[in-house]
């Protein structure tokens, strides 16, 4: 396991920056942290080490290539043995058209977040689910019809500043 570096202010500049976004050169990124480009890559190497840097990436507009239906799912499994969860887990894992999958406290065990083509589709992975017998005791879905507000992640300075909403 690496050791976790302890944050600076600079360190968490840099992971603002990069999150706002990861195309950055070293020396522009460098020139918004107040570093020179040296330290500032050597800083950027050791937060990817530490893993609080997992990856660089491109947000696609996924409606250009394709119609693209967003359905929310609660699922409630029938058992709450280990086995039971890392046996759904396992199952879910290999769905490419689950793009989240989350352990939940409450009235239902899982809340999935599927993208798919069409409700035709989304209908048929849910059935192929049922027939696997990974443990579904009910389930619900929730078409998404609009999403005005998507983000893909909280701002590291909404993270730490008390002060902000």
């Amino acid at each position: 396991m690496v050791p976790q570096p302890k944050l600076d202010r600079i360190d968490l500049r840099i992971l603002a920056q990069l999150q706002r976004n990861g195309r950055l050169t070293n020396v522009e990124l460098a020139r918004r942290v107040g570093l020179s480009a040296s330290p500032c890559l050597l800083r950027v190497k050791r937060l990817e080490k530490a893993d609080y840097i997992v990856s660089y990436g491109a947000h696609i507009n996924l409606q250009k290539i394709s119609s693209l239906l967003t359905v929310f799912t609660e699922v409630t499994l029938s058992d709450h043995r280990r086995d039971d969860f890392s046996r759904f887990e396992s199952y879910v894992q290999k769905i490419s058209s689950v793009v989240e999958c989350h352990l939940v406290s409450g009235g239902y065990d899982y809340l999935l977040k599927f993208m798919t083509r069409s409700v035709d589709h989304y209908q048929e992975i849910v059935e192929t689910m049922l027939d696997r017998n990974i443990g579904i005791e009910k389930y619900f879905s929730y078409i998404v019809i609009k999403s005005p507000i998507i983000k893909s992640a909280v701002t590291i300075e909404s993270l730490l500043d008390d002060s902000k909403p």
